[in-house]
């Protein structure tokens, strides 16, 4: 959880330019099991599927080309954003935003994710693993929702710790879950490893992407346990079939 209080900014720093080297980044083929991160194996296509391919971004910008707005309002995406500008919109399967991406490094400590690398760093996450501890944003990709209050509530919408979210950027379709709140009137976060995986700066204070991400989160859509990114990958890619009509 977090409140930003700056919009993103470029480095120019030697000090900066340090800080955004951290430990190496995971491949996007890779998942390095850490503690309280079972062993998983990653899920996608199988090698030489041409008849059932995965769930192109496309597709699935095809399905939210228009907006039934399901909010009562509109989220800023940054605090220091004076005008909101972004609804949160529904379907009979999903909701989804169009907004930013502010990076999330709250939740377990580690190289990528601590006080020096992140001055709003917090230790704990909304969500917790399957043993009770703070979610790796380093380690897992996923999506921070506003906490809820008078514009939405993600609760009466089918939604909890471990819903499945399919994010777009770029071309790219990543799979992740929510896992943490952040203030009620902002939108547009997701964890380091989120970043990662849609080739985002994940840097905590100077990276995330100003604008075109896409956010859908599956109604009814939890995964078990919360932390395992094979599951919320399979799953991801089971409801974005049904969510695009195959």
């Amino acid at each position: 959880m977090r409140t930003r209080t700056f919009a993103l900014t470029a480095v120019t720093s030697i000090a900066c330019g340090a800080a955004l080297l951290g430990p190496a980044a995971l491949p996007a083929t890779a998942d390095v099991p850490v503690p309280d991160t079972p062993p998983d194996t990653r899920v996608g296509p199988a090698p030489g599927d041409v008849e059932d391919p995965a769930v192109s971004a496309e597709e699935l910008l095809a399905e939210v080309r228009s907006c039934r707005q399901i909010s009562r309002g509109k989220y800023r995406t940054d605090a220091n954003r004076s005008k909101a500008t972004v609804p949160v919109c529904g379907t009979t399967d999903a909701v989804f935003w169009k907004a930013d991406m502010d990076i999330d490094c709250d939740g377990r400590k580690t190289k990528a994710c601590n006080t020096k690398s992140d001055p709003y760093f917090q230790p704990q996450t909304a969500f917790q693993t399957s043993r009770g501890k703070p979610l790796d944003s380093a380690r897992l990709p996923f999506v921070v929702v506003p906490a809820p209050g008078r514009i939405w509530d993600y609760r009466k919408s089918g939604l909890t710790g471990g819903s499945v979210v399919a994010v777009i950027h770029k071309g790219q379709v990543r799979y992740a879950v929510i896992g943490d709140t952040g203030p009620a009137g902002i939108i547009g976060e997701g964890s380091y490893a989120l970043a990662e995986e849609l080739s985002i700066d994940p840097h905590p204070t100077t990276g995330g992407a100003a604008s075109g991400v896409t956010y859908i989160a599956f109604k009814d859509s939890r995964i078990s346990p919360i932390e395992s990114r094979a599951k919320a990958e399979s799953r991801g890619e089971e409801l974005a079939r049904a969510f695009v009509g195959r």
